[in-house]
This record gives structure tokens, C-alpha cells and sequence, in this order.
């Protein structure tokens, strides 16, 4: 959901120039999306019928510009990917609810909820929290490049 939410948004404001890509550090390669994801984006006029999971490697994260994590374990996974060096993913990674200046990096709350194999309202639940850190993610990358 994040990943439609993101591209919409960035769409919206004709960032077309922005690549935003999903991966998961537990993710089944190739799996779609969940029944409860797919019927909350299409609620929000998404289409997450053709989503496919991706698993984050090395080399994934090592493209990255900007890596964005839902939880402190996501976060973990990732600095643990790489050699460490200049572009270690670590160096470029961050809990999305950090970046977008909304909890510490220390907060017991930052983490979004993972709603799956939840009710539909769980969805929703997430669905909002994330469309709300990702307008903020906007807002600090509008300060960041001084757009």
C-alpha cells in the first residue's frame, strides 16, 4: 500500500522524476498482495491487482537513494545487508515515521502496524497512517531539495 500511496501522491504533484519501489526483508518473491490491501486501495482508487512481492537484496538496497522501513526489525534487516561501505544501505536508511518527523528514532511507537491477516479495518487503519507520513515525507523532501 505504501509503494501505490507514494507513486500517487508523487504523481499528483508531477514528481514523475521519483522511482519508489516496494521490497520486504521477509517477503515471498512474486506473491500478490493481500485480499485486505487490495480492497482498501481500490477504496482510495489504487490498484494493487498487479502488485507482486519483492524480496530486498544487496543489490536492490544498493540502488536505493532513500530506503524507508515500517518497524525497528525492518530497519535491523536492512543494516544488515552490505559491506558496510559508503553505500551501505544502513547509511541511507530510516523508519518511515522517523524521516517524516514524526517519532524519535527511539520511540516504542514508531513502527506502522502490519495489518496482515486483519479485518479490513486494520487495513484501513494502516492505510491512513501511511498516506499521513508519506505527505509528510513530502513536505521534508520539498524542504530537503528546495523544491
Amino acid at each position: 500500500m505504501a509503494e501505490a500511496i507514494a507513486r500517487n501522491l508523487f504523481d499528483q504533484r508531477g514528481w514523475g522524476w521519483v522511482e519508489v519501489r516496494s521490497a520486504g526483508v521477509s517477503a515471498c518473491e512474486g506473491s500478490p498482495a493481500s485480499g485486505g490491501a487490495i480492497r482498501t486501495a481500490a477504496q482510495h482508487r489504487l490498484d494493487l491487482s498487479e502488485h507482486q512481492s519483492k524480496l530486498l537484496t544487496e543489490p536492490i538496497a544498493q540502488a536505493a537513494d532513500l530506503i524507508l522501513t515500517m518497524s525497528f526489525s525492518h530497519l535491523t534487516s536492512v543494516s544488515n545487508l552490505g559491506s558496510g561501505g559508503q553505500s551501505a544501505p544502513h547509511m541511507k536508511s530510516c523508519l518511515l515515521t522517523s524521516y517524516a518527523g514524526m517519532l524519535a528514532e527511539d520511540s516504542s511507537d514508531a513502527s506502522i502496524p502490519d495489518p496482515i491477516g486483519g479485518p479490513d479495518e486494520a487495513y484501513e487503519a494502516t492505510f491512513q497512517l501511511l498516506s499521513e507520513m508519506i505527505q509528510l515525507l513530502i513536505v521534508r523532501l520539498e524542504k530537503e531539495l528546495e523544491l
